[in-house]
């Protein structure tokens, strides 16, 4: 079973643009930003294909969901994909390398692993330290949004805010295509939403029976350094996260 989920008719469209970029140290928007690699648009949204969040990890126990990725991950993305495919990776195994190379990437995911393992995420997991999922070798945890692919407003990285994703039909049917279908292949992870905006709508998508409760870790905030109230949302709700986490351990 393959763990990419786009149709292998699009695949070889996708590898052939990718392939015919040459392989550099940073891509611009220029380049990357063009009509070849735009999925869908809606008056001044667009949606860019990335091959990063094509990659699914369905033996993962931990599944962190963004809103959408933003320009870095998607450079970054592309830069590792190209490299491979020209290596002659397949386009499943060039995805994973984007995968591993751009989640959560950046400062982010500094801030990211640094809540986490002060929550105890490392202990309800049974590992050393959070920094050991994010390994390649480590199969326990998956990175998503809740749209798989980049959304951009005017080119510039969508907030999740303006406008609200609810509330816009093109942006909730984004996340109907795409998050929904990807969390049907896990098993039943612990679901950790990443700050208000996608908790909005996860609670959305559980009052209109789309989703299980299960496991859903609320309280975390976005962990992005442009988050200014990160760290008073974090210190306000970890204790009760650390309670949920222990609670669902034992």
């Amino acid at each position: 079973m393959s763990n990419v989920l786009i149709s292998s008719t699009h695949q070889k469209r996708l590898i052939d643009v990718m392939n015919s970029f040459p392989i550099q140290p940073k891509y611009s928007k220029t380049q990357l930003l063009i009509n070849d690699l735009k999925l869908s648009s809606s008056g001044e949204i667009e949606m860019f294909y990335s091959p990063h969040n094509e990659y699914i990890n369905p033996s993962a126990k931990v599944m962190l969901v963004g809103i959408t990725p933003g320009w870095q991950q998607m450079e970054i993305a592309y830069r590792t994909a190209i490299q491979a495919l020209k290596e002659h990776h397949s386009y499943e195994q060039a995805c994973k390398k984007a995968k591993m190379g751009a989640r959560m990437a950046g400062s982010m995911r500094t801030n990211l692993i640094q809540m986490l393992q002060e929550i105890g995420l490392h202990d309800y997991l049974t590992v050393s330290h959070v920094q050991r999922l994010f390994e390649a070798d480590c199969t326990l945890l998956h990175t998503t949004s809740l749209i798989r692919y980049p959304v951009l407003v005017n080119k510039q990285n969508y907030n999740g805010h303006q406008p609200s994703i609810s509330k816009n039909p093109f942006l909730y049917e984004a996340v109907l295509e795409s998050f929904l279908p990807e969390l049907e292949q896990l098993k039943h992870p612990l679901i950790i939403p990443l700050g208000k905006s996608v908790e909005a709508v996860l609670h959305q998508l559980l009052d209109e029976h789309r989703i299980d409760g299960g496991k859903i870790l609320w309280g975390f905030p976005h962990p992005s350094g442009a988050n200014g109230s990160r760290v008073k949302q974090f210190l306000h709700n970890k204790a009760g996260m650390q309670k949920n986490l222990r609670e669902w351990r034992d």
